[in-house]
């Protein structure tokens, strides 16, 4: 077993490795990434992409990207094209086939088969002077120096820099159609992503009690309304109009200070600049006021009056936490 140090220099290095294969991608985006991305950007079909091997579940990835940013795409292994899932391919589609050495039997077998139905073939290879780079219309150049393996062998260091293409190609293409994220939300309605853009205040705080209290109310009455609505607090109203809020932490604190709170009125003890947020407000801008300020609730208004309240334990169970 390695020691930790050795670990860590071992960790620090395949990162390193893999950052600078990334990094040297960058001198290798030419005029066939463009003609790529032109050409998937007009096509009127999908984007099928195929690869073997490893290269098969970052073409995978690469189909979940493309799709999640308004790309129409879907997977074909390259060893199950020529036993019939040839046939996903349709006239209009254009293909990427991913390889790492781009020699592979089942490539060479593959390809002629896509030349010959006329889809336009875009190579994402690391030997550009592999047999699919030279029968690909496009290749985008996936080149690394060395795998992060240190016997140089193990996908690694090669199966990033794919990724990475992969990403930038889908980022290009999301960038040409405008995709918002409005779109994104609507490709993403569930899960904490589709709700962080979809999800307001509204969506939210009808499901809970709305204690309230005017601020002339004596302190017994405070209590019963923030112990029966069971949210930790209670609005302060004066003629209907929020003036202030009252928390179990204000009531604790009233307690340690005051030996007389039969005296005491809301108004007495509220706080008379209350942390509040629009119902029409996402509820991700919810959990950020809540977080800035370290409290647990917010008062919630609609037209600027008082509505009701949204508690971080809500956000919680919507799963944006």
């Amino acid at each position: 077993m390695k020691s930790a140090d050795e670990l860590i220099h071992i960790a620090r290095e395949t990162l390193t490795t893999e950052a600078d294969s990334i990094r040297n991608l960058v001198s290798f985006i030419d005029s066939d990434f463009v003609k790529s991305v032109q050409t998937i950007f007009f096509s009127k079909g999908r984007v099928v992409v195929t690869g073997i091997g490893k290269s098969a579940i970052i073409a995978n990835k690469i189909v979940a990207t493309l799709n999640s940013t308004g790309t129409p795409a879907s997977f074909m292994h390259a060893a199950d094209a020529v036993h019939g899932d040839l046939g996903t391919i349709q006239t209009d589609d254009v293909v990427i086939c991913i390889s790492k050495s781009g020699n592979s039997p089942e490539i060479k077998v593959l390809v002629p088969l896509l030349k010959n139905s006329g889809n336009k073939l875009i190579a994402l290879v690391c030997n550009t002077d592999s047999f699919l780079a030279k029968q690909a219309d496009f290749v985008l150049n996936a080149t690394v120096e060395k795998e992060a393996c240190p016997n140089n062998l193990a996908p690694t260091s090669s199966t990033t820099a794919q990724m990475a293409l992969g990403d930038a190609l889908a980022v290009c293409l999301l960038k040409c159609r405008d995709f918002t994220s409005n779109d994104f939300a609507r490709f993403h309605p569930g899960g904490a992503l589709g709700k962080q853009l979809y999800l307001t205040v509204a969506d939210i705080y009808k499901h809970n009690a709305s204690p309230k209290v005017n601020s002339a109310d004596n302190i017994k009455t405070v209590i019963i309304e923030i112990s029966s609505k069971r949210l930790g607090a209670t609005a302060v109203l004066d003629n209907e109009k929020l003036v202030g809020i009252i928390t179990d932490g204000d009531l604790r604190r009233m307690m340690e200070r005051e030996e007389n709170m039969s005296i005491l009125k809301a108004g007495d003890i509220m706080n008379k600049n209350p942390k509040t947020i629009a119902a029409t407000a996402m509820a991700v801008n919810a959990l950020k006021i809540l977080r800035d300020n370290n409290i647990s609730q917010l008062v919630v208004t609609e037209n600027k009056t008082f509505a009701g309240f949204i508690h971080l334990h809500d956000l919680l169970r919507e799963g944006l936490i």
